[in-house]
């Protein structure tokens, strides 16, 4: 089961560098509302700047304590857990403006495989 949290781990890691960084300014099929970077997915959330960047810090934190966890095991369930509420809060935001279930579902993935990795990390 280890080797499955660890390859779990990778893959959101390396998911959630991709949104942040490299997509960062990109339009996607899964921007919230109408938006077509980062910036104006929060703005069609509600959401003011400094959230984005709290959010933005906190997640490619979470990314680099998920690739980390290669060699420290251990950091695989306290940032799932954290993972898996923000992606609760995200897909409510996808809610909260009416998208379409389709816009929902990296953010509903992310929260699976956070949740499984918080339940069998160890």
């Amino acid at each position: 089961m280890k080797d499955i949290n660890i390859l779990v781990s990778c893959v959101i890691g390396l998911a959630l560098l991709n949104v942040w960084i490299i997509r960062f300014n990109k339009s996607t099929n899964w921007r919230g509302g109408a938006a077509k970077n980062m910036k104006e997915e929060f703005a069609a959330y509600g959401l003011p700047f400094p959230v984005m960047i709290v959010v933005g810090a906190i997640k490619v934190s979470i990314a680099i304590a998920l690739i980390a966890s290669l060699w420290f095991p251990d950091l695989i369930r306290p940032a799932c857990g954290i993972l898996s509420l923000l992606m609760l809060c995200a897909v409510a935001m996808h809610v909260k403006v009416k998208d379409a279930i389709k816009k929902s579902l990296p953010a509903l993935t992310l929260f699976l495989l956070s949740a499984f990795n918080v339940g069998y990390a160890g």
